[in-house]
C-alpha cells in the first residue's frame, strides 16, 4: 500500500474523478449480488411449481436493466479512473522533462542517457497502471469481494459464509509473500531494461565508429547478451507472477468444495433451500475475480512501488546551480576577469584549473591555447555556469557571475562547442534555435557571417533541408559553422568558439574571423584553438598547461619568449609548409 500513500498528492488533486469512479464501481459491484439472487427466486419457483411466464417476464427484465445499468456505469468508471492516470503520466512526465533541463552537466555525468529514457517511460508507464488498474483492482476486489460477502452471509446463511471463507487467510499469506518477491525482482527487470535501452541508444548513435571498425558483430553479441538478460530476469518475474492465479483458483477450488459438501447437509437439514445454495455457489463464483484481483493488485502494487522508487529517486536529486535570491536579472556586459586558485569537477581528486588569473576588456579578443586536456574547455564552462565549487571569483562587467540570473548570463554569451550538436529539423530551425520567429533575412546575414550560405543554398531545399538527427546529412565543417551561425544569430556580448574552426579549412578560418572581427566591433570573442592561426589576431594569448597559465601576451610577444608557444607555432608553419609541397 505505500505506493498508493506515495501517490496520495495525486488522488488529492483528482479527488473528484476518482471519487465519482469509485462511487459508480461500488454502485456496480452492488448490481452484481442481483442475477444470482434472481436465479436462486427462479430454481425455487420452479420446484415449488409456481413459476409462471407473467413471473418469468418479470425477472428476465430486471435481468435485462441490471445488465445494462452495469454496461453503461461500466463504460463512465473506466472514463474516470483510467482518463485520471493518464493525468498522473503525463505530470510526472512533465516534471521529469523539467528536471532533465534543469539538472547540471554532472547529473548527466552520473546517468546515462538510455538509463533516463527508460525511467521517462517504463517506469511511468508502472506508475500509471498503479494509478488505473491498481485503483480499480483494489477497489473494485474490495467492494465486489466485501458485498458478495455480505450478501452471501445475510441473505442466505452466514455459517455456511464462514466455512467458505476458511481458505481466505492462506491465500492472504501466500500472496503477500508473493508480492515481496516480485518488488525486489522487478526492480532488478527494470533496471536490465535500462542498461539495454542504454546500450541501444549508444550503438546506433555510434553505428558510423561501428562499422569503420567492424565491429558489428562484437556490437550485436553485446547487444544479445544484454537482450537475453532483460529476458531472463522478465521471465525471473514472470514466474512469480505466474503463481498468483493458480494459488488463488487452488483457494477459490477448496471454498466451492466446502459449499457444497456443508451447503447440501443444510439443504438436507431444511436449513436451506435448493434455491439458496445455487445462488451460494453462483456468489462463489461472483468472489473468483475479487480474489484473482486480490493476487493481481500486488503485482501491480510491487511494480508501481519499484518504477515509483526509481523515478522518486531521480527527482530527488538536487540541482546543483541555482540562482540566488534576488539576483540581477539584466544582461551582463563589460570586461570579464578570472581569479580562480583551484578547480576540480564533482567527485574528482585531481585539480583541473589552478591560480588563474588574468582580465579581458569589453571588444577584446582572448586566445586559450594547451594541450589537449589542458583545461581550456573548462575555463570556458565555468563562465556559463555548468560548473562551480572552485575556490575564487569568476566578475563580469564589475559584478560576480553568480549574482546574474543563470537566464540572463547566458542569454548574454553564445557558445559554440566542440561537440556540435544539430536537431533534426531544417537548417534554417537549426541557426534560428534560440529565436525560432526571427526572420529568415537574419538568418542568412548570420549564415553568411559564419561562411556557410553558399553550401547551404546548394542543398536540396536550401534552408528548408532537414540536416537529419545530430546533423547526419553534413560535414564536420558544415555543422561547425551551422553551429558558429546559430550562436551569432543571437548577437551575444561574450562569442565563445571552443575549438570551433577545426573542421574548416586555413582560407575557411580566415574569413570567418575576418567577419567577425568587422562585424562584432565592441564585442568581446574568446576563442580556444589547436590550430595557433585561430588566435593569432587576439588581443591577449593564454597558454594553459596542466590547468596552469605558463605563458601570456599577444602573438608577437610570445614569439618573441621563445617559449612552448613559438615552438608550436614554428612547428605547425612548417607542416603548412610541407602540406603545400615546400
Amino acid at each position: 500500500m505505500k505506493v498508493f500513500l506515495d501517490l496520495m498528492w495525486f488522488f488529492k488533486q483528482e479527488k473528484k474523478p476518482y471519487i465519482v469512479g469509485i462511487s459508480i464501481l461500488a454502485f456496480v459491484a452492488i448490481l452484481q449480488l442481483v442475477p444470482p439472487k434472481v436465479v436462486g427466486y427462479i430454481v425455487d419457483e420452479i420446484k415449488d411449481n409456481k413459476l409462471t411466464p407473467i413471473l418469468l417476464g418479470k425477472w428476465v427484465f430486471v435481468l435485462v436493466v441490471v445488465a445494462l445499468a452495469m454496461y453503461i456505469l461500466r463504460y463512465y468508471w473506466r472514463i474516470m479512473i483510467f482518463g485520471s492516470s493518464y493525468k498522473l503520466a503525463r505530470v510526472l512526465r512533465n516534471r521529469l522533462f523539467h528536471h532533465f533541463t534543469n539538472m547540471s552537466p554532472s547529473f548527466y555525468q552520473k546517468n546515462r542517457v538510455g538509463d533516463l529514457m527508460a525511467h521517462a517511460t517504463n517506469d511511468l508507464q508502472a506508475i500509471q497502471g498503479t494509478a488505473g488498474s491498481g485503483v480499480l483492482t483494489l477497489v473494485d476486489s474490495i467492494m465486489t469481494g466485501g458485498s458478495v460477502i455480505i450478501a452471501m452471509a445475510v441473505t442466505i446463511s452466514w455459517k455456511l459464509t464462514l466455512i467458505a471463507l476458511i481458505p481466505m487467510p492462506i491465500m492472504a499469506i501466500l500472496t503477500s509473500y508473493y508480492g515481496s518477491i516480485l518488488h525486489r525482482r522487478f526492480h532488478k527487470a527494470q533496471a536490465a531494461f535500462s542498461d539495454l535501452n542504454d546500450k541501444t541508444q549508444e550503438s546506433i548513435n555510434g553505428i558510423k565508429v561501428i562499422k569503420t571498425f567492424g565491429q558489428e558483430k562484437d556490437d550485436i553479441a553485446s547487444f544479445i547478451k544484454q537482450s537475453d538478460d532483460v529476458v531472463k530476469k522478465n521471465i525471473s518475474v514472470s514466474r512469480i507472477d505466474a503463481l498468483f492465479d493458480p494459488t488463488i483458483s487452488i483457494i477459490i477450488a477448496i471454498s466451492f468444495f466446502l459449499s457444497i459438501i456443508f451447503g447440501s447437509r443444510l439443504v438436507i437439514n431444511h436449513e436451506l433451500t435448493i434455491g439458496g445454495l445455487i445462488s451460494f455457489t453462483t456468489y462463489i463464483g461472483l468472489l473468483t475475480w475479487p480474489m484473482l484481483a486480490f493476487g493481481s493488485i500486488f503485482n501491480i502494487m510491487e511494480r508501481g512501488r519499484a518504477s515509483n522508487d526509481r523515478v522518486k529517486k531521480l527527482l530527488a536529486e538536487q540541482v546543483e546551480i541555482k540562482d540566488k535570491p534576488n539576483a540581477l536579472n539584466e544582461i551582463p556586459s563589460g570586461p570579464i576577469s578570472y581569479a580562480i586558485e583551484s578547480f576540480r569537477y564533482p567527485n574528482e581528486e585531481k585539480e583541473i584549473l589552478r591560480d588563474i588569473f588574468f582580465s579581458i576588456n569589453q571588444g577584446e579578443t582572448l586566445g586559450i591555447v594547451g594541450k589537449t586536456g589542458a583545461g581550456k574547455t573548462t575555463l570556458l564552462k565555468l563562465l556559463i555556469r555548468e560548473f562551480e565549487g572552485y575556490k575564487g571569483k569568476i566578475e563580469f562587467g564589475g559584478h560576480s557571475i553568480q549574482d546574474y540570473k543563470m537566464d540572463s548570463l547566458r542569454h548574454s554569451i553564445g557558445y559554440v562547442p566542440q561537440d556540435h550538436f544539430l536537431f533534426s529539423a531544417t537548417v534554417g530551425e537549426n541557426i534560428a534555435f534560440t529565436n525560432p520567429s526571427m526572420s529568415k533575412e537574419k538568418v542568412v546575414d548570420a549564415a553568411k557571417l559564419a561562411h556557410i550560405h553558399d553550401d547551404i543554398v546548394e542543398f536540396t531545399d536550401g534552408y528548408d533541408t532537414i540536416v537529419g538527427e545530430k546533423g547526419v546529412s553534413l560535414s564536420g565543417g558544415q555543422k561547425q559553422r551551422i553551429s558558429i551561425a546559430r550562436a551569432l544569430i543571437m548577437d551575444p556580448e561574450v562569442l565563445m568558439l571552443d575549438d570551433s574552426l577545426s573542421a574548416v579549412d586555413a582560407k575557411t578560418e580566415e574569413s570567418i574571423l575576418k567577419s567577425l572581427k568587422e562585424e562584432r566591433t565592441g564585442k568581446t570573442t574568446i576563442i580556444t584553438a589547436h590550430r595557433l592561426s585561430a588566435i593569432k589576431h587576439a588581443n591577449m594569448i593564454i597558454v594553459l598547461d596542466e590547468g596552469k597559465i605558463i605563458e601570456r601576451g599577444n602573438h608577437d610577444e610570445l614569439i618573441n619568449k621563445g617559449g612552448w608557444y613559438k615552438e608550436m607555432y614554428d612547428r605547425q608553419q612548417l607542416e603548412e609548409l610541407v602540406e603545400h609541397g615546400g
